[in-house]
């Protein structure tokens, strides 16, 4: 802990993010760093890569325990559960878990083997994240996905048979040619398979995809507010409450590793392509970002790290609100100072602008965005700017 620029400056919670960059098919609305795997993927190259990656980052761990690890992608489902164990043992010998640690597999349906996500149980592995999209079969062939809607309902099922208590299901809405009764069938369908979370979220198009360059045709906003409201007043009569902006979960079991990245906690990212934010005992705040190709990734004569940002001062006000305003509720005040080290007296005058439009909520003891301002979220941040 050390004094920096009028607050008093915590680390804070440490999580781990490990990026499997291959794919069966790359998806033509996806903008992340995936790549179509070929007949055999480098499993054991990429794992030592991996160890290797984190042994570079270790000094930025400061004796703290990991809180959560994600394997995201990509499809970290595909590989095998030797392989994740293998890498799981390696991290766990170089840094402390939680005794209470989540830890998060991202898989696709067309991917499942009961018998490897038994496997993976057995490992530590206590939630997946089930990437399903749609349930229904041209919904799924217009969003490129390999799995039809039958799979993604026995993926539930797998998932529970294989140990897991908890478990997210991944949803889009705004899909091409989707209506109302649609999207609702898809949220339907989805609480049968009872998640603890749901993430749904409104399709958009990205720049470097294939939706980019060749658009589907998309619903007009006045349909997709409909679909908003009636899929949230359905998720809300089920039990799934919205906590941000995207993402719903029955008491208790909200994402701890996204709740650490929203509250502007830090994490190290290892793999290909994988981001980090970092802080140093002495206040600084960094953001890194590793070699994004896999060959060069896994090439001996090519470093990990890509790039490397010290975050100024003036930045940390929007980059900590750009965090906690997606959260429903927010965040105390007292973190904004514990997590930048700046006093909360920067953002009076913008505070204050932001609860005379109704944007953000009248309360000392929180920073939280209305209604109006989750709706107008950009509009909100932007008073914040320096």
């Amino acid at each position: 802990m050390s004094d920096t620029a009028g607050g008093r400056f915590l680390l804070p919670p440490l999580a781990l993010y490990i990026h499997i960059p291959w794919c069966v098919r790359k998806c033509p609305y996806c903008d992340f760093n995936s790549h179509a795997a070929g007949p055999t993927l480098p499993e054991e190259e990429y794992v030592d890569a991996l160890l290797a990656d984190l042994d570079i980052d270790l000094q930025h761990v400061h004796g703290r325990p990991l809180t959560s690890i994600f394997f995201g992608g990509g499809t970290p489902s595909l590989f095998s559960d030797r392989a994740l164990g293998r890498l799981l043992e390696g991290i766990e010998r170089r840094i402390a878990f939680a005794p209470d640690i989540e830890i998060t597999l991202e898989a696709n349906p067309g991917t499942f083997e009961q018998a490897k996500f038994k496997g993976y149980r057995a490992l530590g592995i206590n939630r997946l994240s089930i990437g399903v999209q749609s349930f229904q079969e041209a919904k799924l062939k217009a969003l490129g996905r390999i799995h039809d809607g039958g799979e993604a309902i026995r993926a539930a099922d797998m998932a529970r048979a294989a140990g897991f208590d908890n478990f997210n299901l991944d949803l889009m809405h705004g899909l091409p040619e989707q209506s109302i009764e649609d999207a609702l069938f898809d949220l339907r369908t989805a609480i049968a398979q009872a998640p603890t979370h749901l993430s749904w979220y409104q399709l958009t198009m990205e720049p470097n995809t294939v939706f980019w360059n060749q658009p589907p045709v998309l619903p007009e906003d006045d349909l997709l507010w409909d679909i908003q409201e009636a899929g949230q007043a359905l998720l809300a009569a089920e039990g799934y409450a919205q906590y941000e902006v995207s993402a719903y979960a029955q008491p208790g079991k909200q994402a701890r590793h996204n709740l650490n990245y929203w509250t502007f906690g830090d994490f190290l990212g290892i793999g290909a392509g994988a981001h980090a934010k970092l802080s140093t005992p002495h206040g600084r705040i960094l953001r890194t970002w590793k070699t994004r190709l896999p060959k060069d990734y896994l090439d001996p004569g090519k470093v990990y790290q890509a790039g490397e940002r010290v975050l100024d001062s003036d930045e940390l006000p929007f980059e900590f609100l750009m965090n906690v305003l997606r959260l429903t509720d927010g965040a105390p005040t007292e973190l904004f100072s514990q997590r930048t080290g700046l006093s909360l007296q920067q953002l009076e005058q913008a505070r204050r602008e932001a609860e005379r439009r109704g944007l953000l909520q009248g309360d000392d003891t929180r920073l939280a965005a209305t209604a109006k301002g989750q709706l107008f979220l950009n509009d909100l941040l932007q008073l914040f700017l320096a």
